[in-house]
């Protein structure tokens, strides 16, 4: 087991993962574990994540099996050294490969072309009032590169017919669609994402595919809370947390 750093902490997720996380720093939330539910099943496929953090939602596509490889592409390094620990930690290291670089670069990353491509890319604008540490500035803001950045590397690195998941902010949608289209991807499907039923979306998950025919499926909201129950998940959350995939309706 690594050695942690005073400002490190070692946190059970599920699958029965473990992750070194940087207490001070971004930790493992809800939009990580959506994105890698919402990406699809291909067992054969070659993957690759833009910004990728400590690497949870690659290691999550990785122990369970989603893809046959992953590449997990980080800008900060030392959040690309603690996604490579992570993945030795939990013994997916010929599985899951991580690459310090910066999305603007594709040369510095990713031989070849990859089946699936996946990001949850910072969601604020530079304008935005910024964040107490660096590295929290630089995960949340477009410091390193905004949508149009990550949308033009994704489709730089798909093979044609390929598919580039992302999770993002409803108010900027229209960002994420124009910056879609004009690298040649098409937006296929997408979901809504509510605390609540009474709760306006707070996230929004999009599949867009590189040479892709224009036709998007808007598929049922999820709602995460349940109405029954104070504080409880709903049914098809918590067939995301023990399956780690979407119900069969949001296909």
């Amino acid at each position: 087991m690594s050695v942690l750093s005073p400002n490190e902490r070692l946190d059970r997720v599920n699958d029965k993962l473990v992750l070194i996380q940087n207490t001070q720093g971004l930790t493992f939330g809800t939009d990580a574990l959506l994105l890698a539910a919402y990406v699809r099943r291909a067992e054969k496929s070659r993957a690759l994540e833009l910004g990728g953090g400590t690497g949870i939602i690659s290691l999550l596509l990785a122990t369970r099996g989603k893809v046959r490889e992953v590449e997990c592409v980080e800008i900060q390094p030392a959040y690309a050294a603690l996604a490579k620990r992570n993945a030795e930690e939990n013994g997916l290291a010929t599985v899951m490969s991580v690459t310090e670089a910066d999305i603007r670069n594709p040369a510095a990353y990713g031989q070849g072309q990859f089946d699936v491509v996946f990001s949850n890319p910072p969601y604020m604008r530079t304008d935005c009032p910024a964040c107490a540490s660096e590295e929290k500035q630089i995960a949340r803001h477009e410091v390193c590169g905004g949508i149009a950045d990550f949308a033009r590397a994704a489709s730089v690195k798909l093979r044609w017919g390929g598919r580039f998941f992302c999770v993002w902010r409803p108010d900027r949608l229209t960002e994420l669609f124009a910056a879609l289209t004009q690298n040649g991807m098409e937006p296929k499907r997408m979901t809504f994402v509510h605390a609540t039923v009474a709760l306006p979306p707070s996230i929004v998950l999009v599949e867009a595919c590189r040479g892709g025919k224009p036709g998007l499926r808007v598929t049922p909201p999820l709602l995460i809370g349940s109405d029954l129950a104070e504080r409880a998940e709903s049914p098809d959350m918590c067939h995301i947390m023990e399956k780690g995939s979407f119900p069969k309706k949001y296909d």
